[in-house]
């Protein structure tokens, strides 16, 4: 496929972590990117709007000393999530930070716009679109998008409903750039399987917030832990948009999972205020349906490393057979 060879030979794992809301924060962008994946973060996880440069600066001025110390394995490039949906009302300052710091790939969401595209590439990055859907992902690249995140059924967070296998095989009858694949892929062997239909890269969140370095109170961490994909609730009450979310902690907010309202897109709000929304996902815990492999809290580093053992093992027994 036509992956970059400035990105594809950065990796010592074909995988992209996710930018999770809330929970992820330069310590862990910067323990993926050193593990040799991209790390990634939501520019709106830095509030205030000032303290998204404060980020920048560490991840930057942090990698590029390592950079230094380690010539011979560099650490993985960084991404910084933005949300285009018109309720963000920071987008052109966090854009105008990712100029200034040349941001290496910008994920955009919820909406795609050719000035975003255009203006990340004004300084040499690559944009990258989540999708839900293959009409979707057409209008992602008529407007620009270097790349498409194919966002499939038991994802975290704001997760589509289609089968991986019919979302990217649908993608690549017409579209043969960088595509990623994201729902329920925890484990070196699901890497692999993302690859082997057709994905360039893996894209996995769920899993970090069960690291050390992630911004997630314990409790949330050990909930990762300890249930699996029948603990996962699908609904679109809390942002407006469908999304994936541990049972325990709807029950634990005196809601029944079982028995939600419809939500709608009026009660998204993406925005510097953002109250709605970040206290929706501070309480009520977003997740995919690949948990089931997590087995301990770990650091970045040290579930990076059990990523590529089990990956290499997976194709090993690929090649045996």
């Amino acid at each position: 496929m036509a992956l970059s060879p400035n990105l594809r030979d950065a990796l010592s794992l074909p995988l992209v972590a996710a930018p999770m809301f809330i929970v992820s924060n330069p310590d862990l962008v910067i323990a993926q990117c050193k593990a040799g994946i991209v790390g990634s973060f939501p520019a709106l996880n830095a509030r205030p709007a000032a303290e998204l440069e404060v980020w920048l600066q560490k991840i930057t001025s942090e990698l590029a000393a390592y950079n230094k110390a380690n010539p011979d394995r560099p650490a993985a490039p960084f991404a910084v999530n933005q949300i285009v949906h018109g309720s963000n009302d920071r987008l052109q300052h966090d854009l105008e930070m990712c100029v200034k710091y040349k941001v290496p790939i910008v994920i955009t969401s919820l909406g795609a716009k050719e000035i975003v595209n255009d203006t990340v590439h004004s300084y040499g990055g690559i944009t990258l679109h989540d999708v839900i859907s293959d009409q979707f992902a057409r209008k992602a690249v008529a407007k620009g998008a270097d790349g498409l995140i194919a966002v499939a059924a038991g994802a975290g967070g704001h997760a589509g409903t289609t089968s991986p296998f019919a979302l990217v095989q649908e993608i690549r009858e017409w579209f043969d750039g960088p595509l990623l694949l994201s729902g329920s892929i925890s484990t070196g062997d699901g890497i692999l399987a993302a690859q082997a239909m057709g994905a360039d890269l893996a894209y996995m969140g769920s899993a970090f917030i069960a690291t050390v370095e992630a911004n997630a109170e314990q409790a949330y961490k050990q909930a990762i832990v300890d249930n699996a994909s029948a603990d996962i609730v699908n609904s679109n009450l809390f942002t407006g948009v469908h999304g994936n979310y541990l049972r325990p902690s709807i029950v634990a907010a005196g809601m029944d999972p079982d028995n939600l309202p419809e939500g709608d897109l009026s009660t998204m709000n993406f925005g510097s205020g953002g109250d709605t929304s970040a206290k929706a996902w501070k309480d009520i815990w977003g997740c995919g349906q690949g948990i089931g492999a997590v087995k301990a809290v770990l650091p970045a580093a040290e579930l990076v490393a059990r990523l590529k053992l089990e990956y290499a093992a997976a194709r090993a027994r690929l090649l045996a057979a």
